[in-house]
């Protein structure tokens, strides 16, 4: 270890001469608090994974009276009535214009606003709930919800199975669509912006609980909290656009949900994924996720995803691992991702192994891979071939598009880093070279491996640059 101590020793001199340690540039691996309840105390499923029974989570709202609310929505109708004068099984086409919400529909009926249609409810409470199974809400305005996260102020509840929500505006509300206990329903085309708040105090833009086999397909989230499915499984999100949000979709204790062709620009976290098994994360667009949790796609104790054909540019990190794959004799599969332009490619914390890396275009990161903690021999237990490696010196002298040696990667001196996450901001510069070079040039012990590709593709499959 007479290596790392040499390089410790040269960082504290430098830290020393600069005279202070700072913290900024550290990267950090964005944590949640645990759920209540455990792993082990959920029942088993057939697939390993724990899927807690449903319990009923809907609780009485307040009721607000009209003097209650905001003065501009007190001379508007009640759309109300025209929900109750409709028989159920109808359309219900109201006439264009503001009407006064909330708004409660509990029987099968379609209501078509063609876009013309907006309902306020007053900035209290929720403006719409839907209690049935089999409606149609198409081309409404909803806004002017409550503010308040005790009580899930929300433009749409949704407590039913099989219904079409679609072409709806929705703004100026805390939650967007929020569906409990709620399965079988398609959200399609929305556009949904939270209330004008601070990024944490925000509402989720889309919210799924207990939910199951739903279709979120085309949708706008900008401007929101974060897309969460807890709990819920099965469910499709697909080209979806999520903006400057926190997490553009994050699932906790969630199975088999797939996630594609979405664009997620500008969020803090792209997709998160926690005590999660199965599922796919499949040709989205990932970019400048960046911050101190800066992340594209993230795993926290998680099995058996399949990660592919993802672009992930411009991100702090692109994609984290934590304690992924959880279950035994399981796997991560990443292929066929391009991971360009990221300050670390892919980051293993508290590494177990058992991760697959396939045919993936690394390029232009400040750093392709990096351990937590380099020592040990997890690493090993990961698969690496056939990726391509923008700074792998080898040749093709047959042509055949696979380099003739193996690349591999040793962790010298930014294994000061790995160890130190605040000696991150000294890398790149001019002592931190130097100090790599000189580890390079003459170590003092053998480097720890970090990875082997025996296959390094000697060019990129997805296209080069920016």
């Amino acid at each position: 270890m007479r290596s790392r101590a040499f390089l410790l020793l040269s960082l504290t001199l430098l830290l020393a001469a600069l005279g202070s340690r700072s913290s900024f540039g550290q990267l950090i691996f964005p944590g949640e608090t645990p759920a209540p309840s455990s792993r082990a105390s959920e029942p088993d499923s057939e697939n390993g994974m724990g899927e807690a029974p449903r319990v009923t989570v809907t609780k009485p709202k307040p009721v607000y009276t009209l003097s209650e609310r905001d003065p501009r929505i007190r001379t508007l109708k009640p759309f109300q009535e025209l929900v109750d004068a409709a028989p159920a099984g109808s359309v219900l086409k109201p006439p264009p214009g503001q009407y006064a919400g909330p708004v409660t529909v509990n029987k099968v009926l379609t209501i078509d606003g063609d876009g013309k249609v907006t309902i306020d409810a007053g900035d209290r409470g929720t403006v719409f709930t839907l209690e049935a199974d089999g409606a149609t809400l198409r081309g409404l305005h909803l806004t002017g919800s409550g503010s308040s996260h005790d009580t899930d102020d929300s433009c749409l509840d949704v407590r039913g199975n099989h219904n079409t929500i679609e072409k709806l505006v929705i703004d100026s509300c805390l939650f967007g669509i929020d569906l409990k206990q709620s399965d079988d329903n398609v959200v399609r085309g929305n556009t949904i912006r939270s209330k004008p708040f601070d990024l944490g105090v925000r509402g989720d833009g889309i919210r799924l609980w207990y939910s199951r086999r739903n279709l979120i397909e085309g949708n706008q989230i900008i401007d929101s909290r974060d897309v969460v499915a807890w709990y819920s499984h099965d469910n499709t999100f697909r080209n979806n656009i999520g903006k400057r949000s926190r997490y553009s979709i994050h699932f906790m204790f969630a199975n088999r949900n797939v996630v594609e062709g979405n664009q997620f620009y500008d969020n803090s976290v792209g997709v998160f994924l926690m005590y999660t098994e199965g599922g796919a994360v499949r040709n989205n667009v990932f970019s400048h996720a960046t911050g101190a949790a800066g992340m594209a796609i993230g795993f926290k104790d998680s099995s058996g995803t399949l990660v592919e054909g993802n672009t992930i540019i411009y991100c702090a990190v692109g994609i984290g691992s934590d304690m992924s794959p959880f279950q035994p004799g399981t796997k991560i599969t990443i292929r066929g991702n391009r991971i360009a332009y990221n300050g670390i490619g892919i980051r293993f914390n508290s590494e177990l192994g058992g991760n697959e890396m396939l045919g993936n275009d690394f390029e232009g990161n400040i750093t392709d891979v990096s351990y937590g903690s380099p020592g040990g021999t997890a690493a090993e237990r990961n698969t690496w071939r056939g990726n391509y490696w923008d700074n792998y010196q080898g040749f093709d002298r047959n042509h055949d598009g696979v380099g003739d040696t193996p690349y591999e990667m040793f962790a010298y001196a930014n294994s000061i880093w790995m160890e130190i996450p605040n000696a991150r901001f000294f890398q790149l510069t001019p002592a931190m070279e130097l100090l790599d070079f000189l580890e390079r040039l003459a170590p003092f012990s053998t480097p720890q491996r970090l990875l082997k590709d025996d296959a390094p593709r000697f060019q990129p499959a997805l296209g080069g640059g920016p």
